[in-house]
């Protein structure tokens, strides 16, 4: 059930990816993903080498499936990362941030699988044609830092304007939306926030539980006034960036800031002063439990539902 061209490219059981998300996709979460049957991703973010490097090793010593590492293209360490990627042996790369058009070919010389994120359909179809294996289209709905156009619209627009596998992403955290977005057309899904919520997730108690205690309006943007939109839950830190970004506060004001606030928010709990990186899917999510509950409840909701719609079908097709 579910087998499609990216659990046969990437070698995993489900097509389900888990979201390199900077400061919280560490070995841990990683290595419980990929032996829960999902592709694992290490968030590099603006990380050293060396310090991804031991993150690769201290997964391998807790799996033997296949793992990927995001590289966040901005980041100063980017080219060190993808040096280390490439000699570590790291089988996939998903990518954030920008174009991977100048590392493509030494990544596949390496044979390393190259999935960038996008956010719009002009970038789908170039970077098809410089040679990436697949494609994570992100909605608007993600969390973290985010495109303008939502996953429903998104997906469908890159799956016909491109023949290679696409992956949705944004707004899913059950089975209800990983079945909707094979029906848009997409052969697999990221997830990130709900991941968030998983017991091998590092991140503070209080980050989680902010989700877990989400509304369906909690989920706010900052940014979009100097172009670098991102999605957080709302708290005294988002309040006052918006509040700054009305009276039109300058692009080094608001980007000083912004500076540290996930790794406070990650790291020390502090859910008024960070930045809770987190989706519209936030309300939905109602507990914290191990990643191979959470992969297997999707696909087995995915498959109750499945076969719903079949019933539904069949007594359509008999009524007509």
């Amino acid at each position: 059930m579910f087998h499609t061209r990216i659990t046969e490219l990437l070698n995993i059981k489900y097509p389900i990816l888990q979201g390199g998300m900077a400061w919280v996709a560490t070995h841990e979460l990683a290595a419980a993903v990929s032996e829960a049957g999902g592709l694992g991703i290490i968030g590099a973010g603006n990380a050293p080498g060396e310090v991804i490097r031991d993150e690769i090793r201290k997964l391998r010593k807790l799996t033997d499936k296949p793992f990927g590492v995001n590289v966040m293209l901005l980041s100063p360490n980017a080219e060190d990362i993808v040096g280390i990627i490439c000699s570590e042996g790291v089988p996939v790369v998903t990518t954030g941030a920008g174009s991977p058009g100048k590392y493509i070919e030494k990544l596949k010389k390496h044979n390393v699988k190259v999935i960038p994120v996008v956010p719009t359909v002009s970038l789908a179809k170039r970077l098809e044609r410089e040679g990436v294996d697949a494609l994570i289209v992100e909605g608007t709905e993600a969390g973290g830092h985010i495109g303008e156009i939502t996953t429903m619209a998104l997906v469908p627009q890159v799956v016909d304007a491109v023949k290679i596998p696409v992956i949705a992403a944004g707004g899913i955290a059950d089975g209800r939306g990983f079945l909707a977005a094979l029906s848009l057309g997409a052969e697999g899904v990221q997830m990130g926030t709900r991941f968030v919520c998983s017991t091998e997730c590092r991140v503070h108690p209080n980050y989680k539980e902010a989700i877990v205690k989400a509304k369906d309006r909690d989920a706010s943007v900052t940014g979009r006034s100097i172009g670098y939109p991102v999605r957080a839950l709302k708290n005294k830190f988002t309040r006052h960036y918006l509040e700054l970004e009305k009276n039109g506060a300058s692009f080094e004001e608001l980007e000083a800031l912004g500076a540290g606030r996930l790794r406070l928010a990650v790291e020390k709990g502090d859910v008024e002063e960070g930045s809770l990186m987190a989706g519209q899917i936030s309300a939905l999510i109602k507990d914290v439990k191990p990643c191979k509950e959470i992969i297997e409840g999707i696909i087995q909701e995915a498959i109750d539902n499945l076969r719903h719609l079949e019933s539904v079908a069949g007594r359509c097709a008999e009524n007509e």
